[in-house]
This record gives structure tokens, sequence and C-alpha cells, in this order.
């Protein structure tokens, strides 16, 4: 199945090769050094007061940092152009939670935002023929909804990959993305350096209203996933829309076991004069009680709550019934959502979760949110215990 998928994946992209209209040509410069000396910065920074009250014994966490990022791109030369991005996050104000990162051993409640200086991105990029782009380095990936393979983002310690991306834009409203990902840079500062990890993915918008993603995850000594979405959102009328999102995935683990789970999501919602409603379905499959469906490489805390209480799946399974009501009529984004829990495998009812989100962009330089998440544990909890967390947060860049 993996030669298979590879050699499709091989033979797609030959077939682009017969274009040569510059998609990825960037702003070009007429020798290294104009290039060098050419290019853009930009400084962003984001302040965030996180808040932790967990029923687990631990104290409440008071979380204060404020994250610093200085990104420089150069211009193209002959079709090579580069980025460098470094990284800084530092406490200010209160520091009195754990910082998740495996040797804080403070009483408070874990928040994963540990101090660091590091870079975040460093890569090249070279503007090949055929509307084709050829990257090297450390670098952002981000496919689809980010549930597979993404960069955790909402953490201040992004998760990058060290890879070998080529994206291939020569069909018609096609994307193709390989990757071989050889480490991981993970949001807690950690690196998972697998060699070998490949990304085979193949997006295609041909038709109005409908996004459809096949791709297949090989990743090293973890597990080999396939699947195929299909989402987006089409007019009824002039004040009525309908989204709509379904996907499946199945996965094998690279283990002796050989667990076989199933993915499936199903979202179907309304958009009514600018209020939105959505329903969800979501399942991470259980393999009889042995191991469940999981996401290593995904944004997770989008999903399942953003109480984080299933950033990696119980291995009973996981079922995750939700209700979202969106809108911007207010003026800023307000966003209240439903969630309720229970296991695959066997009985067990996990909890319920209120997620509610205020977000308000004041200028094209500085925007705000209020994020709050209350998990509340079911009556078989399976291990969970109430939870609430509260971010404010403030960014700003230019």
């Amino acid at each position: 199945m993996k030669k298979n998928a590879l050699s499709l994946s091989i033979s797609l992209l030959a077939l682009g090769l017969s274009s040569a209209a510059p998609t990825f040509a960037a702003d070009q410069a007429d020798s290294l050094t104009a290039a060098i000396a050419g290019g853009d910065a930009t400084l962003s920074l984001r302040y965030r007061y996180e808040y932790v009250d967990a029923d687990d014994g631990s104290r409440e966490a008071h979380a204060s940092t404020l994250k610093t990022r200085i990104t420089y791109d150069t211009l193209s030369y002959q079709g090579l152009s580069a980025r460098v991005e470094a990284d800084n996050n530092t406490v200010v104000f209160d520091d009195n939670y754990n910082d998740a990162s495996g040797t804080d051993t403070d009483p408070e409640a874990k928040v994963a935002d540990a101090t660091y200086t590091e870079v975040n991105q460093a890569y090249l990029d070279y503007a090949a023929p055929a509307d084709t782009l050829v990257r090297y380095g450390r670098q952002r990936i981000l496919l689809d909804n980010q549930r597979f393979v993404g960069g955790v983002g909402w953490r201040q310690n992004e998760q990058t990959y060290d890879a070998f991306t080529v994206v291939n834009k020569s069909l018609p409203d096609t994307t193709i993305t390989l990757s071989n990902i050889y480490n991981i840079n993970t949001a807690k500062g950690g690196n998972v350096d697998g060699n070998d990890n490949q990304i085979y993915h193949l997006n295609n918008k041909s038709i109005k209203g409908l996004s459809l993603s096949t791709y297949f995850y090989d990743l090293k000594d973890i597990s080999d996933t396939y699947g195929l979405r299909a989402n987006g959102k089409f007019a009824a009328s002039d004040d009525l829309s309908i989204l709509y999102t379904a996907e499946f995935a199945q996965q094998e683990t690279d283990n002796a076991a050989e667990n076989e789970t199933d993915y499936l999501n199903i979202e179907a919602g309304l958009n009514v004069s600018g209020i939105t409603a959505k329903l969800g379905y979501e399942l991470q499959s259980s393999d009889d009680g042995a191991a469940a469906f999981k996401t290593p490489l995904g944004t997770n805390h989008k999903f399942n709550g953003w109480a984080d209480q299933f950033l990696g799946t119980p291995a009973d399974g996981l079922v995750d019934t939700s209700l979202t009501l969106s809108s911007k009529a207010l003026g800023p984004k307000i966003a209240v959502v439903y969630h309720q829990f229970d296991a695959d495998e066997g009985n067990t009812d996990y909890g319920s979760e209120i997620d509610i989100l205020v977000a308000k962009k004041f200028t094209d330089n500085y925007s705000g949110l209020l994020k709050i998440a209350d998990f509340s544990a079911g009556d078989t909890a399976g291990g969970k215990k109430d939870t609430t967390k509260v971010w404010v947060q403030l960014a700003a860049k230019f």
C-alpha cells in the first residue's frame, strides 16, 4: 500500500510538470546581495494570561507570558529565497504554573508555555518550473483543518518541522504536497527525530463549494493513516448558506499489535444573516480497548474542547458530539461551543464542556481575545477531572 501511494503521488507530480506558470514566484532581485539586503522584516508580540483551576490536586495556575517573534524574508534570486524566524517566550508578571516540559516540579496546574529562545523557522525555497515549490529546512506545515498535520499555533511555542517539502499546483485547482519530515519540533520544546516521516496530500477545489482532500500519512514507528475529506459551503439564498464536512480515515499502528482504528467526522451547519449554527460528530475509534485512533502531529487544541482533556485519545476511544453557535454581527467574533464526550468502547461518560470565545481585531496591527473553557467530568469520567481555564490575550504585529 505504501509503495502504491508513493507511486501515485509521484505520477501526479510528474503529470503536473507539463506546465510552467510561476505560481510561487516572488519579487526578484538582480543579485544575491540585493536579495538579502532588500528583504522584509516583521515583528510580532503576543501577550497571554492563562488561568487554570483543575480538580486534580494541583494548585491554581497563573501563567503570564510574552511571545516575541522576528521574521525575515529575502527577495528571490534566480528562483531562490529564504525565511529566518526567531521566537522568544518569557514570563512577565506572574509565573505560578507548571510549564509541562517534564522537568518542572512546581505544584501548580500545567500550562504548556515554557520559556525559551529558538529558531522557529529557517528554510530555503526554490520556485521550480511547472508551478512547483521546493522547500528545505525548518518550516511550518498546515494541512486542511490541521487535524492531522498542523502547527499547534495556539501555544506560545509553535510546532514546526525539519523537512524537505515539494508543493505542486500545475493541475487545475489542485495542490499536491509531498513532505519528508526528519524531525518534529514540538510545542513543549522537545524533538521527535523520526528520520523518515512521509506526508502525501492532495487537495482539489474544481467544484464550487467543495474542497476535497485525500491523504496518506506514514509516520515512522507510530502509524499509517489513509483518509478522505470533503468540506465546503454553498449559498442557498442571499441570507442563507449551508456548511458541511465529511471525513473518514483508517489507521494502523506501527507495532507488533498492528491495531486498526477509524476516524469519522461529520459536521452540518447553517449561516443565517451572519449567525452560524453547526452540529458536529467526531469519532476516534478504539481497537477493543487496546489502542485508539490518534493524531500525533495535529493541532489538537482546536478539537475536543479547549480545556485540553483529550490531547491524546483514551484507549477506549472518543466520541465528541458538539454544537457551535458563532457570529460577528455585533462586531467582535463571538462563539459558544458545547461538547459531550463519551467512550467508543464501553459506557464511559467522560463529561461535557462549554467553551466561549470573544475575539476582536482592533486594527491591522492589533487584536485581542477572551477565551473560557469549562470541563465537567461525567459520572464515569475515566480519570477525567473538572477543569476551568481562562485566557486573556493581546497581540500586535508590525
